[in-house]
């Protein structure tokens, strides 16, 4: 067998702000695509968490509403570094986003369209559709241990590619059975080489699920604190609006929409879109149909939660509202920003110090264990649907309708990355310039046809 490494030492706080920083702008594909590269980067490049552990919390991010990528990294963050690393690890996986879609909107709304745009993601796509693979069969390998968990996978796959099942009917249907199973058959115990694979296993991180974490378990007066603190951070910005704006009853508005909307965002943002888009569009007026995709365009196109695509409704309502005022517009998507992610990091820093308590409940994790049977198969699907798209845009499966150049990058993104080891940021960043260049020289773009 192959020598452990030792484990790394614990990052110091400004080497976590540093990677949680590149993190934001180069987290892209959606939460499976995020995930994906805060295993390749934490668990693998840097060793900082173990793959059970980074498992563990996945899969509480998982059953809370909210975007769970942005609740891994607070999650991880508050393991590494406490309150203050949870905070910067969700703050900063965001904040990139939030200046890039307010320029992009501001630009939306004064230039029109960004085409050159279009040629940076010619290179990204297929670029994070090959780390959505490799995240796939990695998670897949550590996660898929019964003919249950296989089970498990192929049907939450089923469901959701082809029967477009909702992502918190199918995480809850996989609890269910995994609570079913746990009854009437039970896993075998665990042997003692297989207990024996499972230390070795996690051996060479800084943090495992035989780390002891400062400040968990239950704490009544910490519950109260963080409780009163979230109260006061969500009146805070209303209370200055109502002091300081002539038409408070649009902020109000805008606030309680928003608030509510975080809330209900079981499954990612693809399942609180279609809620938004009426109401933003059919109630409240603040934009058109086209603008709705338009937007969700804008947000398919930067780092960061797909969740965004509200930060833009937010922009176009203060936009609208306002008679066409871009500072008010982008005053509205501060606000839609700050409401949509206050409710993730209440959940985390809140929850987070009971959860851990429970890494070593055989029961509770056999049951979450089947809940990430039922993520790889979502994860499947997620690399199914951005691989046609990128694949083939026309969306119609035929040879002629191949992109082979998207093709050529997603097999050599692979190679790069699995062969080769090549830094993955790196990686982004070079098939981001070779797209942007591709687009520029591309006969479309230049006019010959």
């Amino acid at each position: 067998m192959l020598d452990v490494l030792p484990p790394p030492a614990k990052p110091t706080f400004s080497e976590a702000l540093r990677f949680w920083l590149k993190l934001g702008f180069i987290s892209f594909g959606g939460p499976a695509g995020q995930i994906a590269v805060m295993h390749t980067v934490l668990v693998e490049q840097k060793r900082w968490i173990s793959d059970a552990k980074f498992l563990h919390a996945l899969n509480y991010c998982m059953l809370l509403p909210g975007p769970e990528a942005q609740q891994l990294a607070t999650y991880i963050g508050w393991l590494l570094h406490g309150t203050r690393g949870g905070l910067a690890a969700g703050i900063l996986f965001v904040l990139p986003s939030v200046f890039i879609l307010l320029g992009l909107s501001v630009l939306y709304m004064t230039v029109g369209t960004l085409p050159a745009l279009q040629g940076v993601f010619l290179g990204l796509k297929p670029a994070v559709v090959a780390i959505i693979i490799l995240a796939l069969v990695k998670i897949g390998q550590k996660s898929l241990h019964r003919p249950l968990h296989y089970a498990v996978a192929a049907a939450s796959f089923v469901g959701i590619f082809w029967m477009n099942v909702p992502f918190p009917i199918l995480i809850l249907s996989a609890a269910a059975v995994a609570l079913v199973a746990q009854r009437f058959f039970p896993a075998p115990a665990a042997t003692a080489a297989t207990q024996a694979k499972a230390v070795q296993a996690e051996e060479g991180y800084y943090l495992t699920t035989r780390s002891v974490v400062a400040g968990t378990g239950f704490s009544l007066p910490r519950l109260v604190r963080q409780l009163g603190a979230a109260l006061v951070l969500w009146g805070l910005p209303l209370g200055g609006l109502a002091l300081t704006s002539s038409d408070f009853s649009f902020w109000r508005t805008l606030t309680m929409f928003f608030t509510q909307a975080a809330l209900v965002t079981f499954g990612g943002a693809y399942a609180v879109l279609p809620y938004v888009a009426q109401v933003s569009v059919e109630k409240l007026h603040w934009l058109t149909p086209g603008q709705m995709l338009d937007g969700l365009a804008l947000g398919e196109t930067t780092p960061g939660p797909l969740i965004m695509v509200l930060a833009f409704v937010g922009f176009m309502g203060g936009f609208t509202h306002f008679a066409g005022s871009l500072t008010l517009g982008a005053l509205g998507l501060l606000v839609t920003t700050y409401y949509t992610f206050l409710p993730s990091f209440v959940f985390i820093l809140v929850g987070a110090p009971l959860i851990e308590r429970t890494q070593h409940n055989q029961n509770l994790q056999a049951v979450l264990g089947v809940v990430t049977a039922a993520v790889v198969g979502v994860v499947l699907n997620l690399a199914v649907y951005l691989g046609k798209a990128v694949l083939f845009p026309t969306q119609r499966l035929a040879a002629d309708q191949l992109h082979w150049p998207s093709l050529v990058w997603v097999l050599v993104s692979l190679l790069a990355l699995y062969r080769f080891k090549i830094n993955l940021i790196l990686w982004v960043v070079l098939s981001a310039a070779v797209g942007l260049l591709y687009y520029l020289f591309s006969p479309h773009t230049m006019g010959i046809h």
